[in-house]
């Protein structure tokens, strides 16, 4: 009993789209959303805030979100009709499905060769649908549900999905002296925010194999690295443990990620001056949405040596913080920015609200083209 309360507390923003119209108008918009985020990337690529590197692994996260939203679109492509399951979101400060979701396609994608296989194909579902049609009169509900489902077992399949769970991964970028440079990146879908979370460190390895074909410590870091894959975590405790907990490891900058939350007057609960300017814009359907992506950065400012013991001592990263935010953030700088529509930037330029100022804004314009501003 004493779990009740935080139960409830941790599913009180979900919510079921129970409704076929509904569903797909949810999917359709956050697949105009994605469309936009890769065009982001490479805008904060051209501006310098990313590498070549770092801004090509990100349009691979962004693009697997895309590739997850277009499977739970087939999955959920009959909700509403004869019993079909219905999506679940967070409709508070996330707007995403939440984390369950993303943990039974995994569940569901183990299972996906055998689902196929017990399947009728697409084209001898597709000759059923005509035969009802014409010879019945009736329409083929049952025989729709079954293509959806193959369609998303065949999604699943074919794999490029955003997983509640993408291991780290490293990418090799130079030497430099003795040591070796890499860059690290994994990601989650955050089930306490209910949003997909990056993460990507700039490692310096001086041990004696490299890092990745390393039996011995590559689990390790890999393991270590999930573990600590939560937001609730400032990027100083993550990266300041992972320095102990590795010696010939030296973890020099540290970024997440957060894609969202999403807002929509249509889909999700909002106070404060994101909920005023999307009532005052009053947008068309597919235009009242705003989405917000934030990038925490960690920087080592110099390494120290560090005594362990009598008789040996460590090098140690001492991490540059905000000199307003200091530990608080736990971070050298935090970036917000916000994707909206023209016309709900239309009347966040016009209200100007205080809580919105300090975001960098990218606008979505006619034909979609994106257009940033200061």
């Amino acid at each position: 009993m004493p779990d009740a309360p935080i139960k409830d507390q941790l599913t009180s923003d979900h919510a079921e789209l129970y409704d076929t119209l509904v569903a797909r108008r949810y999917f359709a918009k956050f697949d105009r959303i994605s469309g936009h985020l890769g065009r982001v990337a490479a805008e904060l690529e051209a501006e310098g805030r990313l590498s070549r590197t770092e801004a090509r692994l990100l349009g691979g996260y962004l693009r697997a979100v895309a590739a997850t939203f277009r499977a739970l679109s087939h999955k959920y492509l009959m909700t509403g009709r004869d019993g079909a399951a219905r999506l679940t979101i967070d409709r508070h400060e996330s707007g995403f499905p939440v984390a369950q979701e993303l943990m039974t396609m995994a569940v569901d994608a183990q299972q996906a060769a055998r689902h196929l296989g017990g399947m009728p194909s697409e084209t001898e579902l597709k000759d059923r649908m005509v035969r009802q049609i014409v010879g019945d009169l009736t329409l083929p509900t049952a025989l729709q549900f079954a293509l959806s489902q193959r369609y998303y077992y065949e999604a699943l399949a074919a794999g490029g999905i955003f997983w509640a769970r993408n291991d780290p991964d490293a990418q090799w970028l130079s030497n430099r002296g003795a040591r070796r440079q890499y860059l690290v990146h994994w990601a989650v879908w955050d089930a306490q925010v209910n949003l997909p979370v990056v993460y990507l460190m700039d490692l310096e390895d001086s041990g004696r194999k490299p890092l990745p074909t390393d039996e011995y410590r590559w689990p390790q870091v890999q393991a270590a690295l999930m573990a600590q894959a939560i937001g609730g975590l400032k990027l100083l405790t993550i990266a300041t443990g992972f320095d102990k907990d590795f010696a010939d490891l030296h973890p020099v900058r540290l970024r997440r990620v957060i894609l969202g939350p999403m807002y929509s007057a249509s889909f999700t609960l909002q106070s404060g001056p994101i909920s005023q300017v999307l009532e005052g814009a009053k947008a068309a359907e597919g235009q009242d949405w705003a989405l917000v992506w934030t990038i925490e950065d960690l920087i080592s400012d110099r390494e120290e040596e560090v005594k362990e013991g009598w008789f040996t001592s460590w090098l140690r990263q001492v991490y540059r913080l905000d000199p307003l935010a200091g530990a608080e953030l736990g971070a050298t700088r935090q970036d917000r920015m916000i994707i909206l529509p023209e016309r709900p930037y239309q009347v966040l330029v016009e209200q100007d609200p205080k809580g919105l100022q300090g975001l960098r804004k990218f606008v979505v314009g006619a034909g979609g083209r994106l257009i940033p501003t200061l």
